[in-house]
């Protein structure tokens, strides 16, 4: 007998939509929709020391980084942390918080918000920014839709900027 409280989500490879800006790949896996709310996944893969989120906070949900490949580095309120293959990190929801690629590696990560938000949509407004199709207001204007809430944090910039030269 099936108990589950709702139907199984999978996303095989070659299914899942992949997007891109310069140095930074995309795979979307299981939106919030497909998951029935539980969770919104993503894959990330960076370039050698490519930024991959400006700093930001989430008002409804946790965020999971799962490390596969190289090395991240992030910030999360005010700890910054380098994470290796391997390594993982949870940051609680209303916590400031930004990652990149380290500057002597690239990185492939494993990104989950729980609960799920419907977040595809942002990433491919990412992605028409990086093509010039879209613009900063309307980042700005998306962040209730997406829990995406940017804030200025110069000490992420100064440590990115004095890890880079």
């Amino acid at each position: 007998m099936d108990t589950a409280p709702h139907p199984l989500a999978v996303r095989q490879p070659g299914d899942a939509e992949t997007l891109h800006t310069e140095s930074v790949t995309m795979r979307l896996l299981i939106d919030a929709e497909e998951a029935h709310g539980a969770v919104s996944t993503l894959e990330v893969t960076m370039g050698r020391g490519a930024d991959g989120a400006a700093p930001h906070f989430h008002t409804r949900s946790d965020e999971f980084f799962y490390v596969a490949d190289g090395e991240l580095q992030l910030m999360a309120g005010d700890r910054f942390l380098t994470i290796g293959a391997g390594g993982s990190a949870l940051v609680p929801k209303t916590t400031t918080h930004a990652f990149g690629a380290t500057p002597d590696s690239g990185a492939r990560i494993l990104i989950a918000l729980m609960p799920g938000v419907q977040r595809f949509g942002y990433f491919r407004l990412l992605e028409r920014i990086a093509r010039g199709e879209a613009t900063l207001d309307e980042l700005a204007a998306s962040q209730d839709e997406y829990d995406n809430h940017f804030v200025d944090a110069p000490r992420w910039w100064q440590e990115r900027n004095a890890q880079r030269s």
